[in-house]
């Protein structure tokens, strides 16, 4: 698509991509200039513009009345003696007003609005994507879109309308008033009073709806937090039935969300009557006043004409800027209301001197971590655990035991309570966590993937990967066969076919083996599984595990498991109950123990005959 070189130089003076170093502020004044740094020049040159034409609205009523009055006057002579005042008039009409409105476009429509969207939604979005996990785990994924979205788009809308419809009819009435004090200072009383009523008409409603688009606002991201987490869930659903359990929760939402568009709408509908009843009163007022003076041979039929023209422009741009502040304030409370879910601060944030992570051997040590959720009980408490180099560790325990909260506290998704976590001796707290991240790769029970081909997904362990890399990497996994066989509903086929959101389009097994693919290809030098096999049966899980031990050398490598089998052969095991290690040793020291680890595998009927056969 190819644009006028004009556009290209408008759409140029405001960077959409421009970041800003502060985070989002919590009140709504702050927050609009966080947000338009970067876009005043434009902004502001689009609302002198503008407001320029609202002038031209008083000067071609001060010509018309002119004219009118020449007309009144007129001889013989008529187009000779007037040509002054026709070309001005054919001036002002046909070239000053129409140029401005141009620029004014120009600015407003090319180099604000499609930039202004891109603007805002990306530093909105760069803020979340900073928030910590435990951010996202306390809300709708779909609502945090919806909130984005509806506070971007609101600061555009603000922004838009401020700029078109309240600087042109704000400088139109300030014309208005000049032009008036020139033919009659009652005039500009009756207008000054008009203006005054209507001031305290908005000053009363306008907060009113500001508040109650605020709270339809909130209603709205509700139903779309609801409907999204039950399509996100929709397997879920289907298996238990709850077809109708949903539609209810759906419809408890939406009810909600009428209940308060329709507490909105009656404030919206009284507000607009007495608007049109109030501008009705202008032209009445003006003209009726208007024609007394004129009778007493203080106005001109000009003037008179003038006031006319005044009025009812004035009546009708009352509807127009009336709604448009309407508008206005109830973008203004969406947008309050989508920056008290977006502007909290980072409850993570990198040490003010953190430098980037240096991993030369790999070794990692917990000393005396402890973290509880904030809570009395849970997690782990008073741990103390060292990873040589290029060691293999595995690590059980029961549910709740605290073997996850060890690993998201190794890669910083939660700060710890007390104690430190260090890598080579460097404290993970003062490293940044980019780089922390960086050098450790994962592969969780719960998979993740996006809804992209299955190409992106693995290159999602490397982005600067070849293509030989990558599909090294799928063959390791053990992944390059059944993704040959991949088609998408838009036919796409093999490495170019898209998985479907959170890869449902595929089983359990093959979201692990490219989940599997995508860690080989980061390439980390330390190797977290947390359940890394537990979806796959035991033909694929014993390729897997081939291809697993040779991933692993050279790598340190922590391995939680409650299939035991597949940790037996690792260097170390760790066993933790209630959060505190209380067993470690080699699986067969563990096994001669005859503590928690022994029962375990006592009870798993794989564990207990491979120990059988071994003996």
């Amino acid at each position: 698509m190819t644009t006028g070189r004009y556009a290209r130089w408008f759409a140029g003076l405001i960077d959409p991509e421009r970041g800003t170093d502060s985070p989002p502020p919590k009140t709504l004044g702050a927050f609009f200039r966080w947000a338009l740094t970067g876009a005043w020049g434009p902004i502001l040159l689009a609302t002198a513009l503008f407001a320029l034409g609202g002038l031209f609205e008083a000067v071609v009523m001060a010509l018309l009345g002119q004219i009118v009055d020449a007309t009144v006057a007129a001889r013989v002579d008529f187009w000779s003696a007037n040509s002054d005042l026709l070309v001005l008039s054919v001036l002002v009409l046909m070239v000053l007003r129409p140029v401005s409105f141009f620029l004014a476009s120009s600015f407003q429509s090319i180099a604000v609005m499609p930039n202004l969207f891109g603007q805002v939604m990306t530093r909105l979005n760069r803020h979340t994507l900073g928030q910590s996990v435990s951010f996202f785990d306390d809300d709708f994924a779909g609502r945090i879109a919806q909130k984005q979205m509806q506070t971007a788009n609101g600061i555009v809308s603000v922004v838009q309308e401020t700029v078109n419809a309240i600087s042109f009819a704000s400088a139109a009435a300030v014309g208005m008033l000049v032009l008036t004090g020139f033919v009659d200072l009652g005039l500009t009383l009756v207008l000054a009073g008009w203006l005054a009523a209507y001031v305290l008409l908005l000053r009363f409603f306008l907060p009113r709806i500001r508040l109650r688009s605020a709270a339809r606002a909130a209603a709205r991201a509700q139903v779309t937090g609801q409907i999204v987490d039950t399509v996100t869930n929709i397997k879920t659903v289907k298996l238990f039935a709850h077809d109708a359990h949903e539609d209810r929760a759906a419809l408890d939402s939406i009810a909600r969300y009428r209940g308060r568009a329709v507490h909105w709408a009656e404030l919206a509908v009284w507000f607009r009557f007495l608007l049109f009843l109030l501008a009705g009163l202008l032209p009445v007022g003006m003209v009726g006043y208007g024609l007394i003076r004129w009778d007493a041979g203080a106005v001109t039929s000009g003037e008179l004409t003038a006031i006319g023209g005044m009025a009812i422009r004035l009546a009708q741009m009352t509807g127009w800027v009336s709604w448009t502040l309407m508008t206005i304030y109830a973008d203004l409370g969406e947008v309050e209301d989508g920056m008290r879910t977006l502007s909290p601060d980072h409850a993570l944030v990198d040490a003010p001197d953190a430098r980037a992570l240096v991993v030369r051997e790999g070794a990692v040590a917990f000393r005396h971590v402890g973290f509880a959720y904030g809570r009395a009980v849970g997690g782990v408490q008073d741990l103390d655990l060292e990873v040589r180099p290029g060691e293999k560790i595995g690590i059980v325990g029961a549910s709740g035991a605290g073997k996850s909260t060890l690993v998201a506290l190794l890669l910083r998704l939660y700060d710890t309570e007390d104690g430190v976590i260090e890598i080579d001796g460097q404290d993970i707290s003062r490293v940044t966590q980019a780089s922390l991240r960086r050098q450790v790769a994962m592969v969780t029970q719960d998979t993740a993937m996006f809804n992209r081909s299955a190409r992106d997904n693995i290159l999602y362990g490397r982005p600067d990967a070849s293509e030989e890399e990558m599909l090294a990497a799928a063959k390791k996994a053990e992944a390059d066969a059944f993704i040959h066989e991949l088609e998408d509903a838009h036919g796409r086929t093999g490495y170019d076919a898209h998985l479907g959101e959170r890869g449902v389009k595929l089983s359990g097994g093959q979201r692990q083996r490219i989940a599997l693919a995508r860690a080989i290809l980061k390439d980390a030098p330390i190797l977290v599984l947390d359940e890394a096999t537990s979806a796959l049966d035991s033909e694929v899980e014993a390729a897997i595990q081939a291809a697993l031990e040779r991933v692993m050398q050279g790598k340190t490598v922590l391995a939680i498991a409650h299939r035991l089998s597949t940790i037996a052969q690792m260097d170390r095991i760790v066993v933790l109950d209630q959060g505190r290690i209380v067993e470690t040793g080699t699986h067969e020291e563990l096994l001669a123990l005859g503590g928690i680890y022994a029962g375990l595998w006592a009870h798993q009927s794989g564990g207990f005959l491979g120990l059988e056969a071994a003996q």
